[in-house]
């Protein structure tokens, strides 16, 4: 087994790694609220909508893995000639380094996974789907532009979900031509007959997927070695890495090696989609030169970061590699997250009703005012993020002297507080980006400023959210510190 911080450099490397990753692309939606009632029309709970939204999902969710480890590629899917087709082709256009091609089939509809949750607790779910083969110029569209990745990419990974687009033809063929190319194949492997797999260098079934697969039990690990060994032997692939949820994960190969990789999770909101993350990791590190042992440490490092987030997610690289730096984060730091990762968080919030609250500024030197407005604002929401300003872009507009604190010092004493659930760096010169990405219900700043004045409160508004000004204690600033600091007297 490798030390942990060893498997930093290959993190730190996968911007160098290239997939091709073919399979089924849909959409998941989420749509979440509170139960508090049961229809008087049926014993059914009645759910009442407080949010909706949309992304990635299937083959589409191993795009979203490889964007957020930063790994470049292509990728090559189906949709219908329809709006969730066109929404698929714009969530795909968010992870430039992948170069994505939409095969169109007008005849088809684009799949659609529909998920009704109250809390975190899922109460249904719909599929909007066609799950019949790809076929004709469909077909051959597809595998010609298979024939282009192949050409300029390291891995292929196939993303099977049964939608009709990895029919056992267009499997073998691929992997037929993988093979020609010197190209080795990742699959995450659908239904009962893996032979059509035939050739692939890796498998990457749940433990369910390996029972169904092989009709034995897969409980323990003798179980689980022995359902792998079985497929590697009747169906020709090189090597089956077996996601156990939380119990981690089971490598085992050809040659006779079988590694058990315990849970890297703290704690287990969701598995969903982490079977995308750990196929993803495991191309990308293999991409890069390493060994399938070494792929399967980091990648059960970055499924047990996604299992601790709620829904389909991503690992992101600088979550991976704080998970590797083997150190427990104090709660401060805890609070101090990138915007990727900070959006995963308040997703989790607002999936178990919590109102989610927004305010920013420099804080320079934390004083009572800062305080008061903080508490004020904790107050009217239940969770409250703090958007602060980077160095440079508080020294573009408070001059080259300032900021006396730099930021990570500033946000560590922010964190510090209870009133304070996150900081998030901006570094624009206001925060109208940070406050349309994080949606907040609540936005807050100081009764010096008119509500005509504050930066993203017609956002806020127009998306149901309140404004609020709250006044502070008077006599209090940064300026006035620092000028009783060099002796001299603050301007009135």
């Amino acid at each position: 087994m490798s030390e942990r911080a060893d498997l930093i450099p290959l993190i730190e490397a996968l911007g160098t790694a290239r997939v091709l990753t073919v399979g089924d692309a849909m959409l998941d939606r989420f749509v979440s609220g509170t139960v508090e009632r049961i229809s008087p029309e049926a014993p059914i709970p009645v759910l009442c909508i407080t949010n909706e939204q949309a992304m990635l999902g299937g083959a589409g969710n191993v795009i979203r893995n490889l964007g957020a480890l930063g790994v470049g590629g292509r990728y090559v899917g189906v949709v219908g000639s329809d709006s969730a087709g066109r929404e698929v082709e714009k969530f795909l256009g968010e992870y430039p380094s992948v170069e994505s091609t939409l095969v169109t089939d007008a005849d088809r509809r684009t799949s659609i996974k529909s998920r009704f949750v109250a809390g975190t607790q899922q109460l249904m779910r719909a599929d909007r789907e066609d799950t019949r083969p790809i076929e004709g110029e469909v077909a051959r569209d597809v595998l010609a532009e298979v024939d282009l990745g192949l050409a300029d990419c390291d891995v292929v990974v196939l993303s099977d979900y049964g939608k009709g687009v990895l029919s056992p033809g267009i499997v073998r063929e691929i992997i037929a031509r993988a093979r020609a190319a010197g190209r080795p194949v990742f699959v995450d492997p659908k239904g009962e007959d893996y032979s059509v797999y035939k050739g692939a260098g890796l498998l990457t079934p749940n433990r369910q997927e390996l029972a169904l697969a092989t009709r034995m039990p897969t409980t323990s690990d003798d179980e689980i070695v022995a359902a792998a060994r079985v497929i590697i032997e009747n169906c020709g692939v090189e090597a089956i890495l077996a996601t156990r949820s939380a119990e981690g994960m089971t490598l085992v190969t050809e040659k006779g090696e079988v590694h058990h990789l315990p849970t890297e999770a703290r704690e287990v909101y969701d598995v969903s989609g982490a079977g995308d993350t750990v196929v993803a990791t495991m191309a990308a590190a293999v991409g890069v030169g390493t060994d399938l042992l070494r792929a399967a440490e980091l990648a059960n490092v970055a499924a047990g970061v996604v299992v601790g987030k709620v829904g389909t997610a991503a690992a992101y690289a600088g979550e991976v590699i704080a998970a590797l730096h083997h150190r427990d984060l104090s709660q401060a730091e805890a609070k101090i997250l990138a915007l990727p990762s900070a959006l995963d968080r308040i997703e989790l919030w607002r999936r178990n009703g919590l109102r989610v609250g927004f305010t920013n500024g420099c804080f320079d030197l934390l004083h009572p005012g800062h305080v008061t407005l903080l508490a004020k604002a904790r107050a009217a929401c239940d969770r409250l993020i703090v958007g602060l300003n980077t160095d440079a872009s508080v020294k573009r507009f408070k001059g080259p002297e300032r900021p006396v604190n730099g930021e990570m010092a500033r946000a560590t004493v922010l964190a510090s507080l209870s009133s304070v659930d996150m900081v998030v760096f901006f570094s624009e010169d206001t925060p109208k980006e940070i406050i349309e990405a994080t949606r907040p219900d609540v936005l807050v700043k100081g009764a010096d400023y008119a509500i005509a004045e504050v930066v993203g409160a017609d956002f806020v508004q127009q998306n149901g959210g309140q404004v609020f000004l709250v006044d502070i204690e008077p006599g209090h600033s940064t300026t006035a510190t620092l000028a009783r600091l060099n002796g001299a007297e603050p301007e009135t």
